[in-house]
């Protein structure tokens, strides 16, 4: 499944989150324009978890905040930017820019924290938005549980567009990136297929932990029909 936009239109131009899709593709295109010595690009700016622990310093520190601006490739650039597009100018909508910003930030974090912490021998670069956009997944999953995703299916060789409850979209894909991060524990294979699991359900365990410390309203507005909260 393929999700191609949500039901709820953004109401405010979202400057940080386009700010952010903006620099990851700045960074992607230098990357391809480098050629063969990207390589030495990702392991220099890339997350390495044996690295950041033995060899702590100011740098192993930025390598957290840079790695979150790398891909590996068109279809992990792609994938990241399109998730980040449908759900992020959502929630820089409840939150506020510079708000968000720095949540985005947090969940980046904590999505690195916790890959390392499963994963601290390992010397593989970690690179990649996705742990940073696991956390706006938990928060749209908290802030908008009414809306739905019009996914694309391709069922028999036909293209399907269904709509599914954001709950239900972004629960199943949470518990698909849990199940494979045990997997790999129990497997000994730190990133099945090059993905790092644990990066995902920290970023995902950030984002819901967190939310609600970003969400600091200076009055109390009525919400839309499609904003309800359940919870």
């Amino acid at each position: 499944m393929i999700p191609l936009k949500d039901t709820i239109p953004s109401r405010s131009f979202p400057i940080a989150n386009t700010l952010i899709i903006g620099t990851n593709l700045f960074v992607f295109l230098l990357m391809v324009s480098i050629g063969p010595t990207a390589n030495d690009f990702v392991r220099i700016f890339g997350l390495i978890p044996y690295r950041f622990i033995h060899e702590f310093s100011l740098y192993q520190v930025f390598t957290v905040f840079s790695s979150m601006f790398l891909h590996g490739g068109w279809f992990h650039f792609f994938s990241n930017m399109l998730a980040l597009y449908i759900f992020g100018d959502n929630v820089e909508d409840r939150l506020g820019s510079v708000r968000y910003l720095f949540f985005y930030l947090t969940c980046g974090i904590g999505a690195t924290l916790v890959h390392i912490f499963f994963n601290p021998g390992s010397t593989l670069p970690t690179i990649g938005a996705s742990g940073a956009i696991s956390g706006v997944l938990a928060a749209y999953f908290i802030l908008f549980p009414t809306s739905t995703v019009i996914t694309f299916v391709p069922l028999f060789f036909l293209p399907w567009l269904v709509e599914i409850p954001a709950v239900l979209y972004i629960g199943l894909w949470f518990v698909s990136q849990l199940l494979n991060g045990v997997l790999s524990v129990v497997t000994g294979v730190q990133t099945l297929g090059g993905v790092a699991w644990w990066a995902h359900v920290g970023g995902f365990t950030t984002g819901i932990l967190s939310i609600k410390l970003f969400l600091i309203r200076k009055y109390r507005r009525k919400y839309y029909v499609d904003e309800y909260f359940p919870w």
